[in-house]
């Protein structure tokens, strides 16, 4: 699910990410512009994590091609976050696991006490509370074994919340006490809101109302303050449940409500589940059968795209007990069952993962047994070989010759024919460039020509008229009314200079001509920013040191030309990012807005001519391009190529 990029950014933050777009320009491409990256995307994270993955990914590429093993294994503790944020679990333990196989042969002692506490945390998320438990523990030992404070906290905070997950409320309590502990002598906010969260869902289930609803409220706070609303959900939350179980059912639906309006927005999904679960326990206690029921169907469905049995095996034996107070005794009959086989699953599925374990130990053993054997073999064969006499050495040395002339010859053959195929294809490919690049250059010309023509000779005329008509107004004598109509007139035709003049420019702008790329670009998103229709964000990367052909200049305009003035004419937009980069040899484009956004299958149906302008020019700039776009989420557009 994409987010895109506001032109509200803080000054603040504004002025960082610009600090670190110069030294990431700066930067020698090595080790130290992957650090960039990631300090890049962390800026971002908070409110556009989908540009944030973007540099986070860059980050790993760049550190894969370095063979740089810290930066590989660093990409695990930033993608989590938004990967969590987005309820992709499955997808983060894997990128977790990842990270963890590179720190158990290199890295400190804290990078894999890190590593075990990613890994636990998403078996935690995916309600496998056993894998959680195993890889927090294995993270304590180690963070007591250094004396890490931070990491003893959190080891100890999660550890609470798996005995809170296992009804053990006291246990977690302890555990969550001892962690908040800590967290005030680091003075870590966040630390104390997460601390403080299992603290009093501790306290709720204890009905310690009182001090469970202080405590939700002190994390709201604190989110409220420090601007993240993930505490800011956990507090409202927390907040809805205790007026739940207190039976202020107000109080727990404007509570609830909230949740899902700010998890919707966030796109936080984990969070609306949980708000569905809650309203459905709400309705379900006022006999609200039909409201019950709503927030149960929906609570399922995210239940599902989360691969959340844990929340899901709650969820259906809510269904059941929703069917036969309505009197549908089958219906919850199979509800019942349903819940029987998840909760027996996620016991099957532990079992397995040891079965598993098990199995793949063996493989390893299996595999190692087999190599040890082929070597044996393989040492007697040379034995054997040794003993041959002459004659066979000679005789399958001559049959291996032939046998290899006849491979060499038959390989030559199949290589020269698909050199001639790929070279009819390169020849096709460019006959249909050369007609591209034709079509383009004649339009380019025309565009020039008409404008030039526009400006000096229509212009020229026109302002001629202007003039004519001035001195005519001083050499005679009107009448009021005819005054008046005659002023009319010359404003008429004002706006009709000013009209031919913004065609001209818009055919062929001076800007580009005279300053080049980046300066074209800049004035075009500034003219449309102070129209009002549509506020742009202009970002560029080592452009304005690059002096692009005049071909691929034009058409690199023409493309962010074509497609802003998609987003205006389809899109109901407010905001807009374009960001053009330069770097070692490739010049990238993005076009970011957060509009309606739309189904990209329809491209492929599409005949509009905007979009096939577009598309002919990335062909012609042998370039590549990619869309991402949700409906009522907004569109990405990103556009790459070698200069």
């Amino acid at each position: 699910m994409a987010l895109f990029l506001s032109a509200h950014l803080g000054v603040a933050q504004t002025t960082k990410l610009d600090s670190l777009r110069g030294e990431i320009t700066s930067s020698k491409d090595d080790t130290s512009r992957v650090i960039m990256y990631y300090a890049y995307g962390r800026e971002l994270e908070k409110k556009f994590p989908d540009s944030a993955m973007w540099y986070y990914n860059l980050a790993k590429e760049r550190s894969i091609g370095l063979d740089y093993a810290q930066g590989k294994a660093t990409y695990a503790s930033h993608a989590i976050v938004i990967l969590n944020n987005k309820g992709q679990f499955s997808k983060a333990l894997g990128v977790a696991q990842e990270a963890l196989r590179i720190y158990e042969t290199e890295g400190s002692k804290k990078d894999l006490a890190v590593a075990y506490l990613n890994v636990g945390s998403e078996w935690h998320y995916l309600a496998d509370f056993q894998m959680a438990t195993e890889y927090y523990l294995k993270a304590r030992k180690i963070a007591e074994d250094i004396g890490d404070k931070k990491l003893q906290r959190i080891t100890n905070n999660n550890l609470a919340s798996i005995f809170i997950n296992l009804k053990e409320y006291e246990k977690g309590k302890q555990y969550a006490a001892a962690s908040l502990v800590i967290a005030q002598e680091l003075k870590n906010e966040y630390a104390i809101s997460s601390s403080t969260y299992n603290i009093a869902t501790a306290e709720l289930y204890l009905k310690e109302y009182g001090m469970a609803l202080k405590n939700y409220a002190t994390i709201e706070e604190i989110g409220i303050r420090t601007d993240n609303y993930i505490l800011i959900l956990d507090g409202q939350l927390g907040m809805a449940d205790v007026c739940s179980a207190t039976k202020n059912m107000v109080k727990a639906l404007e509570y609830y409500n909230k949740v899902i309006v700010l998890s919707q927005e966030k796109e936080a999904p984990e969070y609306e589940m949980y708000a569905y679960m809650g309203l459905s326990d709400l309705y379900l206690n006022a006999l609200d059968y039909p409201n019950a029921g709503n927030n149960i169907v929906k609570g399922i469905a995210l239940a599902e795209r989360l691969e959340s049995q844990f929340e899901m095996k709650d969820l259906v034996l809510k269904a059941s007990v929703l069917a036969e107070q309505t009197g549908k005794f089958k219906e919850a009959l199979n509800y019942r069952k349903q819940y029987e086989m998840l909760n027996d699953s996620i016991v099957g599925e532990k079992s397995k993962s040891n079965i598993n374990l098990l199995e793949a130990k063996f493989e390893v053993e299996k595999k190692e047994t087999m190599i040890s054997q082929l070597e044996t073999e393989k040492q007697i064969q040379q034995l054997r070989i040794r003993q041959k006499d002459l004659l066979n050495y000679i005789l399958i040395g001559a049959a291996l010759a032939i046998l290899l002339l006849s491979l060499l010859s038959y390989r030559n053959y199949v290589h020269k024919q698909n050199l001639q195929q790929q070279r009819i294809a390169e020849l096709e490919r460019e006959r249909q460039l050369m007609a591209t690049e034709a079509v383009l250059k004649g339009e380019e010309q025309e565009r020039s020509r008409l404008a030039k023509d526009l400006h000096d000779g229509l212009g020229g005329m026109l302002s001629g008229i202007k003039y004519a008509f001035q001195n005519m107004k001083e050499n005679l004598i009107m009448t009021p009314e005819n005054l008046l109509s005659f002023e009319r007139s010359m404003d008429m035709l004002d706006s009709s200079i000013k009209e031919m003049r913004r065609v001209a420019h818009n055919m062929m702008p001076e800007s580009l001509v005279k300053f080049g790329l980046d300066t074209a670009l800049k004035d075009f998103c500034m003219e449309i920013s102070n129209s009002g229709a549509l506020q742009i964000n202009y970002q560029s990367i080592r452009l304005n040191r690059e002096n692009l052909e005049k071909t691929t200049a034009i058409a690199v305009y023409r493309i962010v030309q074509e497609l802003i003035g998609n987003i205006l004419k389809h899109a109901s937009a407010k905001t807009a990012l374009v960001q053009v980069a330069k770097n070692n040899g490739l010049l990238t484009i993005t076009v970011e807005d957060d509009g309606k956004g739309f189904d990209t299958h329809l491209l492929e149906k599409s005949k509009g001519i905007g979009w096939t302008n577009i598309q002919n020019r990335v062909d012609f700039l042998k370039g590549s391009l990619a869309i991402d776009s949700v409906p009522e989420k907004g569109t990405s557009v990103h556009i790459e190529f070698e200069v």
